[in-house]
């Protein structure tokens, strides 16, 4: 059997009507072919979006299939979608709550515990969450005031720009672009002028660089020198040394050893003193009556005088 070209053309267009409809409701968040319960339900005011979800304590039973204002009632009728294997009474509630701070609202079922159970296309009590009505109000209310608010400061704002741009002396926006021009000049000589001596002096900014580098050089050297004299080691000796220095020297202070009793035994320092007290007038009877020591030089016996102590 042949198809004349007409059939295929029809039958091309009515499948592109078909796939048009359903791509347009699938977008719409609408299913063709979905089997779900339809219910209804108003507000007193929109907060809902086209397919907002529909929930059961926290879990997605349905959303929501159209958003229609009653003018005669001036509330708003909202349509939404249950799927068929969950079944609630008709006397359930449903409540309009928000889900976050970005998350939109939503509705939820509240059921009640009896058997009569919602058929499909009936209309269902309403309720608001706590404080959301009052969050409504105000957003609608708010609204105009903060838009005031705005219009006020943008007319200040437009306000002092015209007092800035009214140009009645020397002080307007003329004489500032005037004096801004010659800011823009004066950097642009200063910069002339630096890049000028950069170029002048080029061959004594190289020998600088290179001196410092040279500089650089001897540095680095010198570090290297140090590391392989062993100057930590060097140094850690010169500690140990004077560790053992104050070591004596404590011990000196302590009066421990031949140099501690010296300078801590008094006893003994004053033996020390009579001793060279002695042995000074020993050395000076010797040098006033050497023959009494040398029996050689005489042999009678020359008793022994105290020296007279010599006034000065």
């Amino acid at each position: 059997m042949k198809i004349s070209r007409e059939i295929k053309t029809a039958i091309l267009v009515i499948g592109a009507i078909a796939l048009f409809l359903f791509g347009f409701s699938y977008l719409k968040g609408q299913d063709l072919f979905s089997s779900d319960n339809v219910f209804y339900t108003e507000f007193d005011y929109n907060a809902l979006t086209l397919s907002a979800p529909v929930t059961i304590k926290g879990n997605k039973v349905g959303k929501v299939e159209a958003i229609t204002y009653d003018f005669e009632t001036g509330k708003t009728r909202v349509s939404f979608s249950v799927d068929n294997r969950f079944k609630f009474s008709k006397n359930s509630t449903i409540k309009l709550y928000e889900l976050g701070l970005m998350g939109g609202n939503a509705i939820t079922i509240i059921p009640t515990q009896d058997s009569d159970f919602a058929q499909n296309q009936d209309f269902l009590k309403s309720e608001v969450e706590e404080g959301l009505v009052k969050s409504l109000t105000s957003n609608f209310s708010g609204l105009s005031t903060g838009l005031d608010l705005t219009l006020k400061k943008a007319d200040t704002l437009l306000t002092g720009l015209n007092m800035f741009v009214k140009d009645d002396s020397e002080k307007g926006l003329k004489s500032a672009i005037a004096e801004l021009n010659k800011t823009l000049k004066s950097f642009r000589d200063l910069s002339q002028s630096i890049n000028n001596l950069i170029a002048k002096d080029n061959s004594k900014l190289n020998l600088m660089l290179s001196e410092f580098e040279e500089t650089a050089k001897s540095f680095k050297g010198l570090s290297d020198s140090l590391q392989q004299a062993n100057l930590g080691q060097t140094i850690a000796g010169l500690d140990k040394t004077l560790n053992k220095l104050n070591g004596v020297l404590t011990g000196i202070e302590e009066g421990k050893g031949t140099i501690g009793k010296l300078m801590k035994d008094e006893k003994l320092y004053d033996n020390f003193e009579a001793a060279a007290k002695e042995l000074e007038e020993l050395l000076q009877d010797i040098k006033l009556h050497p023959k009494r020591y040398f029996r050689v030089l005489s042999k009678k016996e020359i008793p022994y005088e105290k020296p007279v102590t010599e006034k000065k």
